[in-house]
């Protein structure tokens, strides 16, 4: 009933043209391919029928049938797609996306307006009720045919629709309004964040992506995961413990390098400095004769940062101090000898410790 109104108010403007996409899920795919015909000619609109085969991949039903569709759409010469989507549509996925827990993207639904693989989605119908489409569709004598898949209720929306929804009229009546109001004030926000995370990427020194890269990755970095992985402009966007860092995954191959007591010590490979300032830190004294090296870490390196502490594995100490994992095969320690002095990010070893020079790593 939604398209079928949504097309009978276009379908006078020009350049319009209809895309029917054949799912092939239903015994009576073909009658509503051939219902689309038949309304497309007597309105003398265009149609394209798109038949496609849906690919689960461990998605659900309506996530593979979407996708499908979606996948049409992308591939459509158009400036402009409208779908029939409505106010209770719209309700109902703010609902779902919030059970579903659902970040600051999820909550604000479906946009009325939004850039889709170069072209413009629009959904003219988002702030009408259902109940105002359909007496649309019946004061102008339209004719539409149900998906018998509708009234399934093992499908999420449906589920929703017609068990739980009906409860919500009851109590809160105006409920749909609300959560479609809602989806508005958390889709200012979110504009708001993608606005902080064009600014953030300006400071890393990255160009600034596509409107639909950005939401693609505000949607990504608000997850909050820690394998959350984001390839732009060369660099890589990890989170740690709910900050969003760059990772240059493009290392240069390093070799160890000998210090000799300098007090700055440049390290290019590795995209910093080594620097020595004088203070409690490493007593010189203790160093002896042996050659000192900055080297990485081979995974066996053990450190003891207080004296009354066992020695612990550098995993162990870099985890406590919230180094994030892909950043701690990069940071440079200092060895003297065979012996681990000190480690970029933890201090030095207790059995080097005194007044002498103080290690500082600076990422340029």
């Amino acid at each position: 009933m939604d398209s079928v109104v949504l097309l009978h108010l276009l379908k006078n403007r020009s350049g319009v043209r209809a895309v029917h996409v054949h799912h092939g899920l239903s015994p009576n795919a073909d009658n509503w391919a051939q219902f689309c015909a038949r309304v497309c000619k007597a309105w003398r609109v265009p149609l394209t029928v798109r038949k496609v085969k849906l690919n689960k991949g461990g998605k659900g039903l309506e996530a593979a049938a979407r996708e499908a569709r979606y996948a049409v759409f992308a591939k459509e010469k158009a400036e402009v797609i409208a779908l029939a989507h409505h106010l209770d549509d719209q309700a109902e996925t703010v609902l779902m996306n919030l059970l579903r827990g659902a970040g600051l993207r999820g909550a604000s639904g479906m946009p009325a307006l939004a850039p889709f693989e170069g072209k413009l989605l629009a959904r003219p119908l988002l702030g009408v009720p259902r109940q105002a489409v359909a007496e649309y569709a019946r004061l102008h004598e339209l004719e539409w045919i149900e998906d018998e898949s509708n009234a399934d209720p093992a499908l999420t929306r449906n589920f929703l629709r017609h068990r739980v929804a009906p409860l919500l009229d009851e109590r809160f009546p105006q409920w749909k309004r609300a959560l479609a109001r809602a989806a508005q004030h958390f889709a200012q926000k979110e504009l708001r964040a993608q606005d902080l995370l064009r600014a953030w990427l300006r400071e890393q020194g990255l160009k600034a992506p596509s409107e639909a890269k950005l939401v693609d990755m505000l949607r990504q970095l608000s997850s909050g995961s820690a394998g959350t992985r984001i390839e732009h402009d060369g660099r890589v966007l990890r989170v740690h413990r709910s900050k969003v860092l760059v990772d240059d995954e493009a290392a240069a191959p390093f070799a160890p390098m000998e210090w000799k007591g300098e007090r700055r010590l440049k390290i290019p490979a590795l995209g910093g400095e080594l620097r020595f300032a004088p203070g409690e830190g490493i007593d010189l004294r203790l160093l002896g004769e042996k050659t000192c090296e900055v080297r990485l870490r081979s995974g066996k390196e053990r450190l003891q940062l207080h004296p009354r502490r066992p020695r612990r594995t550098l995993k162990n100490l870099f985890q406590e101090a919230g180094v994030p994992a892909w950043q701690r095969e990069r940071l440079p320690l200092l060895f003297c000898g065979d012996d681990l002095v000190w480690a970029a990010g933890l201090g030095v070893d207790v059995r080097y410790r005194g007044r002498g020079l103080v290690p500082e790593w600076r990422s340029l």
